[in-house]
């Protein structure tokens, strides 16, 4: 079993916007570069997750998030159900380079449910919004790059 960096377990759990937390560590400095865009079936664990049928198809965007580095910080998955997509949620199918954080947490407080997981890429953690009624996944892993980052500041500061 991975350690959780004492560094990155209050990004791990903290609530609200990344997006906004991002921006505030980088002194204004935020960008999301979308790699990919597209339609896939849920997986079971994601499916029962968010209480939708098995199979059922998704539309997912994948991105990197980045701060006040050349290096990204976050590489983001996010998956909407198109049940979702059908309703307040088909926003985000149209956002392009905006984060996701700041639609979602405008004038609004979604529920949140969280797991914390270690993937390939780095520790993990996925989030299940319901906002407006609409269900859907945000994965963001904290890349290497950003683990360094927060040590060079720790030790900095």
């Amino acid at each position: 079993m991975q350690h959780i960096p004492a560094e990155l377990r209050s990004w791990l759990y903290a609530s609200g916007s990344l997006t906004q937390q991002l921006t505030d560590l980088a002194d204004g400095k935020f960008m999301v570069q979308p790699v990919k865009e597209h339609f896939q079936r849920l997986n079971f664990i994601d499916a029962k997750w968010m209480k939708m049928p098995y199979q059922h198809t998704s539309w997912v965007r994948e991105s990197y998030l980045y701060g006040c580095e050349e290096q990204p910080w976050v590489k983001a998955k996010s998956i909407f159900p198109i049940l979702s997509l059908q309703q307040r949620a088909r926003i985000f199918k149209h956002i392009g380079t905006k984060p996701i954080g700041f639609f979602l947490f405008q004038r609004t407080n979604p529920a949140c449910e969280r797991r914390v997981i270690w993937l390939e890429d780095g520790w993990t953690r996925q989030s299940c919004y319901t906002w407006h009624g609409c269900k859907f996944i945000v994965q963001e892993t904290f890349l290497q790059s950003f683990e360094q980052y927060l040590q060079k500041q720790h030790s900095a500061g």
